[in-house]
């Protein structure tokens, strides 16, 4: 009887329960038959059934009920391995109401940290779980963040003014200070063009995560004529897009060659531009972690020759280039702060009219953040070289000059720094004190125009509040002067507010 109870279809098992429950249970079990004995034990078989098909049923459903404590009587004999019908299973997608924290939205975010990865357990077993941030497909984790982004720029420029539509008038670029035209002009722009759009995913193969990240702002495209006549329509430019798998990277992304953990908080796109390297490019770049705290980054990337005429200081792209620019960087971090030394090496090249010509062009930069305190730190960056000029500064001057009495390529000298103290006031009140400065030595033999760019240099201070999660609101005062290689200058003095939530 019993083995026959063990092998009865559920439905059957099911079918029993309800008619035994029907049946008088024994009033007095010490005056049992031995029949009456066996339906006892029957019984009890058949509560702990019961219990088993509602602890099962709970968790097919999803409600993590759990069995109770004390079934309610039962009188029906039934085996213990009956079990419920299955449930169809969850839905493969499951949405989790957060989005990125506040600095994966920030600019200055570390390189190409993903978060929101998924479990071990969903990534072995191809299942649907919630993360912290993010939604699921499949087993690939999707996450969508950015932010939204005003600022209002108020300007005055000291011997000149800035072309109709000129970047210069939205972010401090040093190229872009009037020098030369005899009157002081005002400028007042409301702008929300550096909203920024980020989409990311990660998918575990073979037993590492693939990450990919693709990233959008409005801030480089060129404005149309008119544009703030009426809809300010901007088309959004590619910042970022890469694929990382393991310690290996390719796509999109900042260069090697920088370090963009140390660049300070500001109201303006950039900051302390003519004092850090700054270039995003397409490259490819594995990390060496040698022990904790220390890591080696060797890259091939993206190669872009920017020269000048001696006599036209006008920048040109020649686009001749044969070798990728090889960076290595390492990275040490440490109790007392974070640090990094570059190197890059490349190959300067332009073809004229069939005939190639070509120089070596190499740097180093050295930076760090170093804490002081809890709510404070100290940031800074050092590079020096010859023919880096497009990796600072967004090209304020070029790598070399083509010309003189014998027609070659003369590397231009570049040395520019910064340094940026933050000081944290209350947890949500903070400010950063900074200083910039980049000059450059032109080659010898050569008679270079007077309107070359030879120097700039300035500082700025910035007052933040975040008066919740994801909301910044900021005001900063910038002063920074062009110098010429004439001696000529023109100065930038500029009030800047920003007011940002991160999503």
């Amino acid at each position: 009887m019993s083995g026959l109870a063990y092998r009865m279809p559920r439905p059957w098992a099911l079918s029993g329960v309800a008619a035994l429950a029907l049946m008088p249970a024994p009033a007095h079990a010490q005056n049992a038959t031995p029949r009456e004995a066996a339906l006892e034990a029957r019984l009890k078989m058949l509560e702990q059934a019961v219990v088993d098909l509602r602890a099962e049923l709970a968790e097919r459903r999803g409600t993590a009920a759990t069995a109770p404590a004390s079934p309610p009587p039962v009188q029906a004999a039934q085996t213990p391995s009956a079990r419920a019908p299955s449930t169809p299973s969850q839905p493969a997608l499951v949405a989790v109401a957060s989005g990125p924290t506040r600095e994966a939205a920030n600019p200055q975010v570390a390189n190409s940290g993903i978060a929101g990865r998924p479990t071990a357990n969903s990534a072995a077993t191809g299942t649907a779980t919630a993360s912290n941030d993010g939604f699921r497909m499949g087993n690939t984790t999707v996450k969508l963040g950015g932010f939204v982004r005003l600022n209002v720029i108020g300007s005055r420029y000291s011997d000149g003014e800035v072309a109709v539509g000129g970047l210069g008038k939205e972010f401090f670029l040093p190229q872009q200070i009037p020098v030369g035209g005899g009157f002081s002009s005002q400028d007042l722009l409301f702008s929300a063009r550096q909203t920024r759009l980020v989409f990311s995913t990660a998918t575990p193969v073979n037993g590492i995560e693939a990450k990919t990240l693709v990233e959008f702002d409005f801030a480089l495209a060129t404005a149309p004529v008119g544009a703030q006549r009426a809809t300010n329509p901007y088309v959004p430019t590619f910042r970022r897009g890469f694929i990382e798998y393991g310690n290996l990277l390719v796509g999109q992304e900042w260069s090697t060659f920088q370090n963009l953990g140390v660049l300070p908080e500001t109201t303006d796109f950039v900051g302390p531009l003519d004092g850090t390297v700054f270039n995003r490019q397409a490259l490819i770049r594995y990390t060496i972690p040698l022990r904790p705290g220390l890591s080696l980054q060797v890259a091939a990337e993206n190669a872009n020759t920017q020269t000048a005429l001696p006599t036209n200081p006008a920048l040109v792209d020649t686009d001749d280039d044969r070798l990728p620019d090889m960076v290595a960087r390492i990275n040490w971090k440490a109790s007392l702060g974070e640090f990094a030394l570059a190197g890059v090496a490349r190959e300067i090249r332009t073809d004229t009219l069939g005939v190639g010509h070509s120089t070596f062009g190499w740097g180093l930069s050295g930076s760090g953040k170093i804490p002081i305190g809890r709510r404070n730190d100290l940031r800074f960056m050092a590079t020096y070289g010859q023919g880096i000029g497009r990796y600072l500064g967004l090209g304020y001057v070029p790598d070399a000059i083509f010309g003189g009495p014998v027609q070659r390529l003369a590397r231009i000298d570049n040395f520019a720094g910064f340094a940026a103290l933050k000081i944290g006031w209350t947890d949500t009140i903070r400010s950063t004190f900074m200083g910039s400065y980049q000059s450059a030595e032109y080659p010898d033999g050569i008679a270079v125009t007077g309107l070359a760019n030879a120097k700039s240099y300035g500082g700025a201070a910035n007052l933040f509040w975040s008066p919740g999660k994801g909301f910044d609101i900021g005001v900063e005062y910038r002063h920074a002067v062009r110098e010429l290689l004439s001696g000529d200058t023109g100065a930038l003095d500029r009030l800047e507010f920003a007011f940002k939530f991160g999503f």
